[in-house]
């Protein structure tokens, strides 16, 4: 997550003198309290228990653990529509019946941060983190042993909602212990494990349903072990790193010794309501999607791209068994052009990076739009691409298509994603809330109704149809980056130039 996307999260803990017992006292009329003084608890500068000062191999350590989690939830994204056919057959289902558990997974994915964003706010981030993990785990083993489609579909919503709280936690954990200018890499590698975790679940669960022994049960069974194994992993190597709460702690214990009750800490001289974060939490979100132009055009033109990566997700299997006569588990290895899109992206952010650092004082946050621009070229040339080499005889073409296309699709997530972060500010949060929520939504529908266009208009024609509505939302990040100072200046949230 991008600087200000942070700020709009993380408590920014103030410099004081070394010693807890050294803190600064204020007025009461400071915080609108006029009868006595407070003593404010923060940080001193130095401070080894501020997360931001941890040290670089904690942080990494912490990075790399909290990716992990984003990496079985993305895994789960795409394993499971793997097991659709052994699935299909045991529970005598249909194939729309089946979709709906990737749907309403995507469902739950975007429903439910905006709810649970507050209880980071207000309890930290590893009790949260502790009941996202087990949860996932357990709707893992409820699909597993699940006896009718019913269950499964009930169970795929629930591991959404689990998996996107854990999920969307770590980018606020690499925002807490990152300082501002050290934001890049572990942003990139949280990405990057986003994709991949796409690809390796759709390749290990490829295999996993070619053995008649396996089949969907242990596409499900064998994560939930990992998942459990890894929750053990995170209690001992993940650590609290919300600042807020860190100091509430600190505040409480130190009333505690003392007795004096003056000691606060800096949230604890909020008025808000645990209710009233969550009802803002909830709203801001969308009402920046329908109020903000920029947010509303970066969110049509992700959201756009978003479905048709579940449509890639979801017609990858069909295409390559019938016109390449692959079986499920190449199928699967088809799934690592993920894989290779993210790291020809994170190669290629490099120089969005180079120019960001050049172009930044003149063009301000639209400095972040280059990487977006040539996305949005890359884009519908990949799908065109794509859409005619749909023939036995040019795999090797369809495959390099669809590298191109998850390409682009990271270099559009990243861009957006940084783009609206240095845009909005303290409302960074909101804003790419409003975003993720309309993306994952129009993601998540586009499944339900894919095979019955491919049915009617053959895989060729209707990935020209992509390809042209992909051309017709070419110029957004274009005119974002040529007019989006403008518009900053008329919003009441984004930042002006």
């Amino acid at each position: 997550m991008s600087s200000r996307s942070s700020s709009a999260e993380a408590f920014n803990p103030l410099a004081l003198s070394r010693t807890s017992s050294a803190t600064v006292t204020v007025t009461l009329s400071t915080v609108e309290v006029a009868t006595e003084d407070i003593i404010l608890v923060t940080f001193n500068e130095d401070d080894a228990r501020n997360p931001a000062k941890f040290s670089h191999r904690t942080k990494w350590l912490i990075t790399v653990v909290a990716s992990t989690f984003t990496l079985l939830v993305s895994a789960a994204t795409t394993s499971y529509n793997m097991g659709f056919p052994s699935m299909m057959r045991d529970l005598n289902c249909t194939q729309l019946q089946a979709t709906l558990g990737l749907t309403l997974f995507g469902v739950g994915f975007a429903v439910v941060p905006p709810v649970t964003s507050s209880f980071s706010e207000e309890f930290g981030r590893m009790p949260l983190y502790i009941v996202s993990i087990v949860g996932f785990s357990l709707t893992h083993l409820l699909v597993a042993v699940a006896q009718n489609i019913e269950t499964v579909i009930v169970a795929r919503a629930l591991q959404g909602a689990f998996g996107s709280t854990g999920a969307t936690l770590v980018a606020g954990t690499i925002a807490d212990i990152w300082e501002a200018h050290e934001r890049g890499r572990p942003m990139t590698f949280y990405s990057v494990t986003a994709f991949s975790g796409n690809a390796l679940g759709a390749c290990m669960s490829g295999w996993i349903e070619m053995n008649p022994r396996l089949g969907w049960r242990w596409i499900a069974g064998i994560p939930c072990l990992i998942s459990f194994l890894y929750a053990i992993v995170m209690c001992i190597c993940l650590r609290e790193t919300r600042t807020a709460v860190l100091l509430r702690k600190l505040a409480q214990a130190k009333r505690k010794v003392t007795g004096d009750d003056r000691y606060r800490a800096p949230s604890e001289l909020s008025k808000t309501t645990l209710r009233e974060m969550m009802w803002v939490s909830c709203t801001r979100p969308l009402y920046l999607l329908v109020t903000e132009p920029i947010v509303l055009s970066a969110s049509l033109w992700i959201g756009f791209a978003w479905g048709v990566y579940f449509c890639m997700i979801q017609t990858i299997p069909a295409i390559f068994r019938n016109l390449h006569s692959f079986n499920a588990g190449q199928v699967g290895t088809v799934y690592l052009t993920m894989i290779a899109g993210a790291l020809i992206g994170s190669f290629s952010n490099v120089f969005q990076e180079r120019l960001y650092r050049k172009y930044q004082k003149v063009r301000g946050p639209e400095a972040r739009l280059f990487g977006a621009c040539f996305s949005g070229i890359l884009f519908p040339a990949a799908m065109f691409l794509f859409a005619f080499t749909l023939l036995p005889s040019t795999m090797g073409v369809t495959i390099f298509a669809i590298t191109i296309y998850f390409w682009s699709a990271f270099l559009m997530y990243l861009s957006l994603f940084t783009y609206l972060a240095d845009c909005y500010g303290i409302y960074a949060s909101s804003a790419l809330a409003g975003q993720s929520l309309f993306r994952t939504l129009v993601g998540s529908v586009f499944p339900l109704f894919v095979d019955k266009v491919f049915a009617a208009m053959t895989y060729k024609w209707a990935n020209v149809l992509f390809a042209g509505v992909a051309v017709l939302l070419t110029p957004v990040p274009f005119v974002l980056f040529f007019w989006g100072s403008s518009l900053r200046m008329r919003s009441a949230f984004a930042q002006s130039p």
